[in-house]
């Protein structure tokens, strides 16, 4: 009796430990709901593609959770990656973060107290979707002579070190343009309003976004497109494949460094993260249930429907990869620095 009742002793804490996941008759997420903090505001691009996996994720997270969409904008997604990093290890804050948000950390940003290496990832909507500059045609810069010739262009991003506004300084400075001038503080759709308003000149945008927003204006003429950024390399959106791609206007290795640095940080795109140390149960979990729901094709049906295009997911094994080899040698990482903060473009 003596031996049976330390066998049932020792194995009782196993079967306890398991009760909340494999031997429960519900599942964790049962009845729970999944707080998702997303480092921007509403409608933006990155809000629309979480729209497009929200529903679709609730179905495969077993236990069907709620899942409650928190805006926490700031510093392109700084503040989000800070309150994830803090927050509670378990499984019920997720966060989706900005393109912004790994750059931030490896180039040492202010306000950054997040670790992309500790942070857990479950995967991304899209990767390497191609940046475009255009202008507006009213600014009268129909090639890239007129372009070049001009001074004091007027150039729209969100805030500084965003993702919109680092892609528009490495086009300016590729392209030569002289004295830009960078007026920051718009959200997209604002942007969008002010080019056609005649309130700047120009902006960098990914091409997707470009197209969804601005579908009337490309049909009707009213933007040139003056260069792309392909990513990964050569990788060009069908609809400007005849546009210079920026390799063509890097003098050199270190400019062509500086080009590869921004496809490697803009890779995995919009990562879905969770805090460090949640557990491995959870995550498998999570990662699960969103790589089924990247294969669903009620996902691929409502992204087309939002983005007019077809999504290009990454599995969080894949971020992960990702984010592990990014290239961080300190020269190129001090070039980028000067693109993603404010102040004069450096010589070429």
């Amino acid at each position: 009796m003596k031996k049976l009742a330390v066998v049932v002793l020792l194995a009782a804490p196993l079967v306890f430990g398991l009760a909340g996941h494999g031997f429960s008759q519900a599942p964790f997420y049962e009845g729970k709901n999944i707080n998702v903090v997303y480092g921007g505001g509403p409608g933006g691009t990155v809000d629309l593609r979480f729209r497009a996996t929200a529903a679709v994720l609730q179905k495969h997270i077993p236990g069907s959770p709620k899942l409650t969409i928190e805006y926490m904008p700031g510093g392109g997604s700084r503040k989000a990656g800070n309150h994830l990093y803090r927050a509670r290890p378990d499984g019920l804050t997720m966060g989706v973060m900005l393109s912004s948000f790994v750059p931030a950390a490896v180039l040492g940003s202010t306000g950054v107290l997040y670790d992309i290496d500790k942070l857990i990832y479950l995967g991304s909507t899209e990767h390497g979707d191609p940046y475009v500059f255009l202008s507006r045609k009213g600014a009268g810069f129909d090639t890239l002579d007129k372009l070049r010739a001009a001074s004091g262009v007027k150039i729209a991003a969100q805030t500084v070190g965003h993702a919109v506004y680092v892609s528009g300084r490495i086009f300016t400075y590729l392209l030569g343009l002289k004295e830009p001038k960078f007026i920051v503080g718009f959200g997209g759709v604002e942007m969008d309003a002010a080019l056609a308003r005649g309130e700047v000149d120009a902006r960098a945008n990914s091409a997707d976004t470009v197209i969804r927003r601005n579908a009337d204006a490309l049909a009707k003429g009213e933007l040139n497109i003056h260069a792309t950024l392909t990513i990964p390399k050569g990788k060009f959106h069908p609809r400007f494949a005849t546009v210079p791609d920026v390799d063509s206007l890097a003098k050199n290795d270190r400019e062509r460094q500086l080009i590869t640095l921004f496809r490697e940080f803009m890779y995995p795109r919009w990562p879905y993260v969770l805090s460090p140390g949640t557990p491995p149960e959870i995550v498998k979990t999570l990662r699960e249930a969103m790589s089924k729901s990247f294969k669903d094709p009620g996902f691929a049906q409502e992204f087309k429907k939002l983005m007019g295009g077809e999504p290009s997911p990454l599995t969080g094994e894949e971020v992960e990869a990702s984010i592990r080899q990014l290239p961080r040698d300190p020269e190129i990482v001090g070039l980028y620095k000067q693109m993603a903060q404010h102040g004069p473009l450096p010589p070429r």
